[in-house]
């Protein structure tokens, strides 16, 4: 009996030590999380790749994708990884681990958050503001609002963790735990700025944005009968525009479902209990738009299923690559 409950245990040499989370079918459950954490390297490496090495590719909306796919890319390969091995209730990388994995894990959402925002905002200026977007919307500006996304994000993260940071251990129960308690104040600050109003300036945008389009295909479809060759092209890019609001529409719905819950969770608890059920369905499914952001980038982007062959083919290493044409 004495040496079961020694097996139960993180560190059967303590005393004081944590009790393993016995899950069913675990085997399966660990199985399918590391298939679905080697998906979201792999695919978000490829889209990284392929917007940074073709040239076809720098453009302003995709350098906001870039973004998305390197935060995207980073909980792949430095938050699903310590999920897994955290997902018995068992930490075996110290304090100090425990604070930096928590604080990554607040900036890469946070940037997330953040890019989801500033791709609606492209997409509106885009469809809605179209003869002012080249001059509103350069590569420059762009490139500021990404890295004044990812300073704020990790300011805000510093802000929300400041006692955490300072003594990771604060909270822990026992020894070979890692939990961080966010208060009601802070917790409802990181509501706000992490998920309620970005959703309201999201929502506003696209509701906007798809009125004007409903608008646009009523006038094309009056005018068919007019068009020239010159207006022809018009039409061309205007649906080209409306294909790439509809698909980041769609990137950006799929996340307001995998982080909703998460949030909803972390508001019902009594005390913002996060660290205690970290690898819980509600983080899996916040970390799952990870895995899912690429896939819809292959089923409704055809630059990226060309830029993958080009990279899958080792045709990147040749010389002059980045001049290809893959749009």
């Amino acid at each position: 009996m004495e040496a079961l409950e020694e097996a139960e245990l993180c560190f059967p040499q303590l005393n004081t030590s944590c009790k393993r989370a016995m899950l069913p079918h675990s085997e399966l459950i660990y199985s399918a999380l590391s298939c679905i954490t080697l998906l979201t390297v792999v695919l978000n490496l490829l889209v990284v790749i392929s917007i940074s090495h073709f040239r076809q590719l720098h453009t302003t909306t995709n350098l906001l994708l870039l973004s998305l796919a390197v935060a995207d890319f980073c909980v792949g390969l430095l938050q699903m990884p310590v999920l897994l091995l955290h997902n018995q209730g068992c930490w075996y990388l110290g304090d100090i681990m425990c604070a930096v994995h928590y604080f990554l894990g607040f900036i890469v959402i946070s940037v997330s958050v953040g890019s989801m925002v500033l791709i609606s905002v492209d997409r509106y200026i885009a469809i809605c503001e179209p003869m002012f977007y080249t001059t509103k919307v350069t590569l420059m500006r762009v490139k500021v609002c990404v890295c004044l996304c990812w300073i704020f994000s990790t300011v805000h993260s510093s802000w929300i963790l400041r006692d955490f940071l300072k003594q990771p251990n604060m909270y822990n129960s026992c020894y070979g735990d890692c939990v961080v308690v966010v208060n009601f104040a802070e917790g409802l600050v990181d509501l706000v700025v992490t998920l309620l109003g970005p959703i309201l300036v999201i929502v506003i945008l696209y509701l906007r944005v798809f009125a004007v389009a409903v608008s646009q295909a009523r006038a094309m479809r009056s005018h068919v009968a007019v068009v020239s060759l010159e207006r022809s092209e018009t039409v061309k890019a205007r649906k080209s525009e409306m294909k790439a609001a509809r698909t980041l529409g769609i990137v950006v719905l799929v996340f307001l479902l995998c982080s909703c819950p998460y949030y909803c969770f972390a508001v019902a608890a009594e005390s913002n209990l996060v660290g205690a059920s970290f690898a819980s369905l509600q983080i899996w499914m916040l970390y799952f738009n990870s895995c899912l952001n690429p896939v819809i980038y292959v089923f409704f982007y055809p630059w990226f299923r060309k830029t993958i062959k080009h990279i899958v083919t080792l045709k990147i290493l040749q010389p002059g690559s980045c001049e290809a044409n893959v749009l």
